[in-house]
């Protein structure tokens, strides 16, 4: 976890429900199937500014030698982000949301691949809380590629039913203390807020999300569950 999730809302409306500006230029859109790599709206602080931008999902260290040296680090644990090199100068000065409809989740060791949704019940959008760097590439002169990872936390309720890990979600009264660039300690906004955990909701969706090709609004939808084993043998025995 977090390995795919969904945004339907488009950069305007995320701007307006995060009371933002929209700097994305186009460069992002509803997705209802965000893998990693792709490039993916988070919303960030700078001076007096809150603005949605769009930037590329796998964080790259600073320090990095290359962009593409390993697999993408989408995620950063909240247990240990502050300490490890690859996201700890993230931690303490480049935060941001990444804004998500929900996100899909598999049980691991799961032979039929059963994709669940978590979203928020209202339908609003959540805030995974994030951090974001800038690398250069020594070769060239060109603009900085900014990367950014989810927190994440241990799961809890029905979510660590099908997982033991979730992103770490933000309620909004904590938006702007994660944001803030000044702020540099932070272990109190990496403790889960059981009041935006309650606001959460599971269910089963079409094993269409499996495939990064299938890619429409159908998919967030309540979707019964793929058979047991067990019950799929038994209808082929009635």
């Amino acid at each position: 976890m977090c390995g795919r999730y969904a945004v339907r809302r488009d950069p305007a409306a995320l701007a307006e429900e995060f009371a933002a500006a929209d700097r994305t230029e186009g460069a992002t859109g509803a997705d209802f199937n965000i893998t990693p790599t792709k490039t993916v709206p988070i919303v960030v602080q700078r001076g007096e500014e809150r603005s949605v931008r769009p930037v590329r999902w796998g964080l790259v260290p600073t320090w990095a030698k290359e962009a593409d040296g390993g697999p993408p680090m989408i995620n950063a644990r909240a247990e240990t982000i502050t300490a490890k090199p690859a996201y700890a100068e993230s931690a303490r000065r480049r935060r941001c949301l990444m804004p998500a409809t929900g996100w899909y989740e598999w049980k691991p060791g799961d032979k039929r691949r059963q994709p669940y949704l978590c979203r928020r019940r209202d339908g609003a959008s959540m805030a995974m809380a994030a951090v974001f760097s800038a690398w250069w590439d020594p070769r060239t002169a060109g603009e900085p590629l900014v990367t950014c990872a989810v927190v994440t936390t241990d799961a809890v309720g029905e979510l660590a039913d099908v997982h033991h890990r979730m992103p770490l979600v933000l309620p909004e009264e904590r938006w702007a203390d994660w944001l803030d660039p000044t702020r540099s300690e932070i272990d109190e906004l990496l403790r889960p807020d059981p009041g935006a955990l309650g606001e959460l909701a599971l269910h089963t969706v079409s094993t269409e999300v499996n495939s990064m090709r299938n890619n429409h609004p159908d998919l967030l939808e309540p979707a019964d569950p793929v058979p047991e084993p067990a019950e799929q043998a038994a209808l082929f025995e009635s």
